[in-house]
This record gives C-alpha cells, structure tokens and sequence, in this order.
C-alpha cells in the first residue's frame, strides 16, 4: 500500500467511530462520499471495522461504525508508520535548512 493510501486509511480508522454519517467523514477529510463507502467496504472486509444499525433510530440506513481489536492494531500500526514518515521528513528539512544555512554563511 502506498503512504498515501496509508495515511487515508488511518484518518479513517481515526474518525470513524465519531461521526454521524459517510457524508460527515466526507466532509472531514475532504473526500467524495462514493470514495468514503469505497474505502469503509474494503476496511469492513479486512476486518478492521464493523457496523451496527441504529435499531432505535428512524432512519433504518442509520449506520454506527466500531473498531475491530484488529482494526485498533491497524490504527495503532498505521500512526507508528505516519510518524516515523513525518520524522524522516523533518530530518531531512533540517538537513536540507543546515545545508543552505552553511552556504549562505561562507
């Protein structure tokens, strides 16, 4: 799976449970809902997240998404992924800021 891939996965498995609706998560992350439903199904069939069905509510479609114990691995796994990215990232910006810096100061 690409970073990128990565990184939708994990703002996903993040916010999941604290949303309303696909349309929310959408709106959130900045992402069509047709690509939102895409990405939960897949995240549902790798096991990582289940539904509920809001039994007492009125709208019947009314979905509640829950963590699997694998998908909190995932999420767990994913973020150490993430960061270890964003520190490679830092380390290299400070290379490359250290690099200009001696240039400028010869």
């Amino acid at each position: 799976m690409s970073s990128n891939t990565n990184e939708i996965h994990l703002n996903i498995l993040r916010k999941v449970e604290s949303v309303e609706d696909q349309k929310t998560l959408a709106d959130e992350l900045g992402f069509s809902v047709g690509k939102i439903n895409y990405i939960l199904k897949h995240l549902i069939e790798k096991g990582l997240i289940k539904t509920e069905r809001f039994l007492k509510s009125e709208n019947k479609k009314g979905y509640k998404y829950l963590l699997t114990p694998s998908g909190v691995e995932a999420k767990i796994e994913l973020t150490r992924a993430f960061i270890q990215i964003k520190k490679k990232e830092y380390e290299e910006l400070m290379q490359e800021v250290e690099n200009i810096d001696n240039k400028v100061n010869k």
